[in-house]
């Protein structure tokens, strides 16, 4: 009993601060694209983040490098969640508000849920499907106010749910692979670095000099995209994928929130009655969803 308890403290930490930290990449992303394109942000973003994994892991903690199956997983992956799902993130918030960038981290949780169905065998028990209906009405309600002054287009937005279904496959794919105790801190290090690599050429083929200034605010866009993004961010998201991928998905359903209490600090947006009752909904989803059914496989 206390064993469950104490994972369930730890799961729960450890969804808030990834709750926290994730979503605040749509701001960090839109104040790096008044001073560089979005594929210059994002490369150096990679490389800053891949040189500080990599360095910590084998260098500093000594851990082994990957083996046989593990470089193809890891390129796999790499492709999904860095090249894929990342790259046409940054495109795509060219022409997305911030918010609208949060609000699409929402639609992961559906697409972890049913491709969990299809390619893990997951049986999904009715706690499960309460809670994915109770954070979308809460997700929906915080957003409402967002739609009608929000300026999106329309191959923004759809590059950007193309982005987050990349995103929803690299979970899932994370998920059904065996890692044979390979560090967490590895997998992060080597599947950042080589998605940076594979984006690269494309990087540069459409860079254009004068679009880019490195200056203080491209510097400290980076480096949080980076650190508590890459790094942090990234290390807590496959800790929560190890032990459940549809329960970790959960979690995604308050980085909108989150990512517009972070606007308001920066950007000084306004939070509405919309925002609190849909941040409450959004908890109450997520306290149904640790709740444990026979059938259902729990996290701790």
């Amino acid at each position: 009993m206390q064993t469950s308890k104490a994972g369930g403290i730890k799961w729960l930490v450890t969804g808030l601060l990834f709750a926290i930290l994730w979503p605040s990449a749509s701001t960090a992303t839109k104040a790096g694209l008044a001073v560089a394109q979005p594929l210059v942000i994002a490369i150096v973003r990679f490389a800053l983040a891949a040189c500080i994994v990599l360095f910590i892991a084998h260098v500093i903690q000594r851990k082994r490098l990957p083996a046989g199956k593990e470089w193809k997983q890891i390129a796999i992956y790499g492709l999904l969640n860095i090249s894929i799902y990342l790259g046409c993130y940054v495109v795509a918030m060219q022409t997305v508000t911030a918010g609208i960038g949060s609000l699409a981290v929402a639609t992961n949780p559906v697409f972890i849920s049913f491709l969990s169905v299809i390619f893990l065998k997951q049986k999904m028990g009715w706690r499960i499907i309460l809670a994915l209906l109770i954070c979308t009405i809460g997700v929906g309600c915080a957003a409402w106010p967002l739609f009608s002054n929000a300026s999106v287009t329309a191959g923004g937005l759809l590059l950007l749910l193309f982005s987050m279904l990349c995103y929803s496959g690299a979970a899932i794919y994370f998920s059904s692979r065996k890692w044979d105790n390979l560090s967490l801190l590895v997998i992060n290090g080597w599947q950042t670095l080589l998605g940076g690599l594979f984006l690269l050429p494309v990087a540069l083929l459409f860079y254009k000099p004068e679009q880019n200034h490195f200056t203080k605010t491209f510097w400290l866009s980076v480096s949080w995209l980076a650190v508590p993004v890459s790094i942090v961010a990234v290390q807590l998201w496959l800790w929560l994928l190890s032990i459940n991928p549809v329960r970790a998905g959960l979690w995604l359903f308050l980085c909108p929130l989150f990512g517009f209490l972070i606007a308001a600090w920066w950007l000084k947006d306004v939070i509405s009655m919309y925002t609190i009752t849909g941040m409450v909904l959004v908890i109450t989803g997520l306290l149904i969803s640790r709740k444990k059914n026979k059938s259902e496989v729990v996290f701790d």
